[in-house]
């Protein structure tokens, strides 16, 4: 995943925790708040109860996936994507189309995910 598309910085974390639109579904809460940039930024907050550090970035690696083939269908916000503790037993497809669910509520228009 680019750099430029990353929320970085503990500030950045802040402002949209302060400051966001919540949606949720049984297996993901995300968090949105306006940019003023011309792009999307992303933000991941796994808790420890997922499991321990190795499952934690495993499901980090599959969701920044995600992400980065299907970025340019989002609108320029910035979005933290929590997964709940089930998530970490789910397959690449099944996390794609739950992920899609959620972000298709928050912004309300059909967000299909394609795999490359």
């Amino acid at each position: 995943m680019e750099k430029r598309i990353s929320l970085r910085k503990q500030t950045d974390f802040q402002r949209v925790y302060k400051n966001n639109k919540a949606f949720y579904n049984r297996d993901f809460t995300v968090l949105i708040r306006k940019n003023d940039l011309d792009h999307p930024r992303f933000g991941f907050s796994i808790s420890k109860k997922v499991g321990k550090a190795h499952i934690r970035n495993y499901l980090k690696r599959r969701l920044r996936e995600i992400v980065r083939i299907n970025y340019s269908n989002i609108n320029s916000v910035d979005i933290i994507i929590i997964p709940k503790k089930h998530t970490a037993d789910f397959t690449y497809d099944k996390l794609k189309s739950s992920l899609g669910h959620v972000l298709s509520k928050a912004f309300k228009k059909k967000m299909i995910f394609y795999v490359k």
